[in-house]
């Protein structure tokens, strides 16, 4: 088992991105790459269960090549490295922690975008998504929130 936790601030001026999929916003994430906070949680997670650190370790974001990157490539190497294990990611489960935009429209593509990366069933994927109540700098919509949980049969 894997645990990942990512968060972001949301700014003007960048697109938003969850999941591997772009969503239509007022703001976006801020980061390094394009601080898609849940795919950067599920690779920590996945990197956790493998015992391989995590997303920190391998794509720095002192590292100019992970500019504005897109997340999918650090979920892929995640699912490369767990193949050279001979592992065998069984399921993934996430929240995600917004105010807003309202998230639920979007899982089905985003399980799609996920299960496209780590070459896993759709329905090995569970993506759930919840509000701060207006609580914290998530209720104040200062920013995004994910976490994830990987289960990965590793030999």
């Amino acid at each position: 088992m894997g645990i990942g936790y990512d968060v972001h601030e949301l700014v003007e001026g960048r697109p938003l991105f969850l999941g591997g999929v772009q969503i239509p916003h007022t703001k976006g994430l801020d980061g390094h790459s394009d601080a898609d906070a849940l795919l950067h949680a599920i690779t920590d997670a996945l990197l956790g269960a493998l015992g391989l650190g995590d997303i920190g370790i391998h794509f720095p974001n002192t590292d100019p090549r992970w500019k504005n990157v897109r997340s999918t490539v650090f979920l892929e190497y995640a699912a490369e490295l767990a193949r050279a294990q001979n592992a065998q990611i069984m399921n993934i489960d996430a929240s995600l922690l917004a105010e807003r935009p309202k998230i639920s429209p979007y899982i089905p593509e985003m399980k799609s975008a996920i299960s496209q990366a780590l070459s896993l069933p759709v329905n090995r994927i569970g993506i759930k998504a919840t509000t701060n109540e207006k609580l914290g700098f998530i209720g104040r919509e200062e920013g995004i929130a994910a976490m994830a949980v990987a289960c990965v049969l590793v030999p």
